[in-house]
């Protein structure tokens, strides 16, 4: 499995944990607990790629920490 990016940050409108891949547009879960978010995040993100397999989408590569390094 790929290794990307991720973000988690407490959204006060949701009241919970949301957790998004910046390379997988849309790639998002939310869960109570920051671990239950990125635990959430695993499964969409297998979904996310599977999704975009079957609709013959390239799958983008993981920009690694380089591409959010400030220069």
């Amino acid at each position: 499995m790929a290794k990307y990016g991720k973000i988690l940050y407490w959204s006060i409108e949701d009241n919970s944990w949301i957790a998004e891949v910046m390379e997988l547009p849309g790639c998002m879960a939310d869960g109570r607990t920051q671990a239950e978010a990125l635990e959430n995040l695993e499964i969409i993100i297998d979904e996310w790629i599977e999704t975009a397999q079957s609709e013959g989408m390239e799958i983008p590569k993981p920009l690694g920490r380089k591409a959010f390094a400030y220069e």
